[in-house]
């Protein structure tokens, strides 16, 4: 990676990809990426047998004890990862429909896209006894799907304008919230239990696979995402202002739409679905760096610092019973809801 410094931004540039990050931007994913990087240290050596750095230090440097070398790099690190890989799928996700919708509720999770991904992974389970890769691809379907649905819905004239696209998926996602529980009440006691616990959200038992299936994900469409982030910020002065600087605002809207929805819908497919941190992230962000347009690198470093935290608080702290990542970041995400409207009411 390499940064060039000028009086008004940096340029940061990762491989094939280069984007202009401002100071205040720049400081805070640098400063996220230092939380980011001591939850995972946490989440490595805290555990039921917990390990001291020098433990941990050994497992890389091959002088660990097998079974400590086990517990690290088998179970322990492909989980932080796979929670710093969701947590920043869904907040670039959010953040790109946030600015899409010129609503600070456009979230996947509020617009209908999670919804959409859980009734048709619960459709797996329940009606053809899903395994894992199977109700992975329901769930990844399912939520591109959805979102073309809402994408159809809520045209009118030619265009899809933010708030009706809001309207729109939160109508859709109650459908298929509707759907998704009657399915679960009417399957028998097993079949709902495994439903249940997928909805609930969880990175119990991920492993690397999964590390390397949201890896490969990000690395096909951030490349194809990145270039767009510039046009959509400008399209939240409007449309007839993006046609006057020469952007093509339908197409860029619906491949916008695709890639952020399909990073959801990945992160969706791998965790089930964790609420808010889609939501949450991108307002953080802008809190911390607060400029215009979209915040993509911070946002993803505000959503894998959350879902990491939220998953240390699942494991460690005692709720009476071992609470599901995704049920911790719900409460977490209500309670900032209720704060951020208490703030603008």
């Amino acid at each position: 990676m390499r940064c060039e410094h000028t009086a008004a931004r940096s340029r940061a540039a990762v491989g094939p990809l280069s984007v202009r990050v401002r100071p205040g931007q720049l400081r805070g994913v640098l400063i996220g990426g230092v939380v980011l990087l001591l939850l995972v240290v946490a989440a490595l050596v805290v555990g039921r047998s917990t390990s001291s750095p020098a433990d941990l230090l050994a497992v890389f440097t091959g002088d660990a004890s097998p079974s400590v070398t086990r517990s690290v790099l088998g179970r322990r690190l492909p989980r932080a990862l796979t929670a710093t890989a969701v947590g920043a799928c869904l907040a670039i996700s959010g953040a790109v429909f946030v600015s899409l919708s010129r609503n600070p509720l456009g979230s996947p999770d509020i617009l209908g896209f999670t919804s959409g991904a859980t009734t048709a992974a619960v459709v797996a389970i329940v009606l053809f006894g899903g395994g894992v890769v199977v109700t992975a691809v329901a769930a990844l379907v399912g939520g591109l799907a959805t979102a073309l649905l809402v994408y159809v819905l809520a045209r009118r004239d030619g265009a899809s304008r933010g708030p009706r696209l809001v309207l729109v998926g939160i109508g859709v996602g109650a459908i298929f919230s509707a759907v998704t529980s009657l399915l679960v009440v009417r399957a028998d006691l097993d079949t709902a239990a495994a439903a249940n616990l997928w909805t609930a959200g969880s990175l119990v038992a991920r492993g690397w696979p999964h590390v390397i299936a949201l890896t490969v994900a990000m690395g096909v469409l951030l490349p194809a995402l990145v270039p767009l982030v510039r046009q959509v910020s400008l399209m939240e002065m409007g449309d007839e202002t993006a046609h006057g600087v020469g952007i093509r605002t339908e197409p860029v809207r619906l491949a916008a739409m695709v890639l952020a929805v399909t990073l959801a819908a990945v992160a969706t497919a791998a965790a089930g679905p964790i609420a808010f941190v889609a939501f949450a992230a991108p307002h953080l962000a802008a809190g911390l760096a607060p400029v215009a347009g979209i915040q993509l690198w911070l946002s993803a470093v505000v959503g894998a610092v959350l879902l990491n935290a939220a998953d240390l608080l699942s494991q460690h702290v005692d709720f009476g019973m071992r609470a599901p990542v995704g049920s911790i970041t719900s409460v977490l995400g209500g309670l900032y809801l209720l704060w951020l409207l208490a703030r603008r009411l």
